[in-house]
């Protein structure tokens, strides 16, 4: 089979290869690859500049769905045909004091797909059948792969930032994830959504507003403190949420967020902050951070799909081979589109 592999800690060493198919245990399955979505981290990775270690080399791809090809001996409640997605955690330590409490995607020792454990940019990935979600037959593969970046923005937003109906909202960084958590922003009740990006982001801030943004700012250079100076009593939001995760973003969200309000961090970004935390002290703000999900988010993020209440039409922009893996990368790091999907 041919897969997607990145291959070494240099930029763009990533290519297309020749792979045995993988080979699995009594409690994993043969996971047959039907659409695999293009991440964030996927473009970090082959640009050389992720903040995570990678198990060189490795299959990219941790966002994906497809069905059951064939199922370890011991594996329960699901058969060789099924439709289904899998969660990330590909690798748990069995002592996890994490996995008792429901939260294995903190365990500092978790391997994920695609950087720990080889990925789904290939026809087939081993699965441990304790990560498979059933898919309901409703739902269309190539959206049902956008189940894990879903899930990020439901954790995100509707987990830990507890909105209220009628919360004012800032979403600073209008990628996939960012347009995401401003989707559930919107689901979980917020009043007056601002989603808020640079002038490259020109295309993706209108999109924001497509999908329910009263506001977008930053696509012709705005000046983003003076708009909030006058927006409702000039104290700032309820919430923001950082999904840029450059140190900028997140003093921008200090500067913008209202005394005692929220700020949820879900981007990446390993630069030093080089800037004052006092405002966070002065405003007595709440900072929270968010990572990844777990199993019931994933069921929620599933039903909301199925059932038409979370459309990903305007999100989910291009479909492709997997041999066209290059160009949708490079359209996705441009701007070009929010997000692809590739087929394996």
């Amino acid at each position: 089979m041919i897969g997607l592999v990145h291959y070494a800690k240099e930029p763009h060493s990533v290519e297309l290869r020749e792979l045995p198919e993988p080979e699995f245990g009594e409690e994993d399955v043969l996971f047959a690859v039907e659409a695999v979505g293009i991440c964030g981290s996927d473009l970090h990775q082959y640009a050389g500049t992720q903040s995570w270690p990678v198990n060189f080399p490795v299959v990219l791809g941790h966002e994906f769905a497809g069905v059951v090809a064939k199922k370890g001996t011991r594996v329960r409640g699901f058969k060789e045909g099924d439709r289904v997605v899998s969660e990330t955690a590909a690798v748990l330590p069995l002592d996890s004091a994490f996995i008792r409490q429901g939260l294995y995607n903190l365990d500092p020792k978790r391997l994920g797909f695609g950087y720990g454990v080889n990925g789904a940019m290939a026809p087939f990935v081993r699965v441990p059948a304790r990560c498979l979600h059933p898919v309901p037959d409703a739902l269309a593969f190539e959206w049902a792969a956008l189940t894990e970046p879903c899930s990020v923005a439901y954790n995100a937003v509707c987990v830990h930032s507890h909105i209220r109906p009628g919360d004012s909202v800032a979403v600073i960084g209008p990628g996939p994830i960012g347009l995401l958590c401003a989707l559930m922003a919107k689901l979980a009740g917020a009043g007056h959504l601002v989603v808020i990006g640079i002038p490259a982001d020109a295309t993706r801030l209108e999109i924001a507003r497509k999908i329910g943004a009263e506001t977008a700012l930053g696509a012709h250079g705005e000046n983003v403190h003076e708009w909030v100076k006058n927006f409702g009593d000039g104290h700032g939001l309820d919430l923001v949420i950082d999904a840029a995760g450059v140190s900028a973003s997140l003093k921008l969200a200090l500067d913008i967020v209202r005394p005692a309000g929220r700020i949820t961090k879900v981007g990446w970004g390993p630069q030093p902050l080089n800037f004052s935390l006092d405002p966070l002290v002065q405003k007595a703000v709440t900072l929270q951070g968010s990572f990844s999900h777990n199993w019931p988010i994933w069921e929620k993020v599933l039903f909301l799909l199925a059932s038409g209440k979370l459309q990903l039409d305007l999100i989910l922009n291009k479909i492709s081979p997997l041999a066209e893996w290059r160009a949708s990368f490079d359209e996705m790091h441009s701007g070009a589109i929010v997000k692809g999907v590739l087929k394996p």
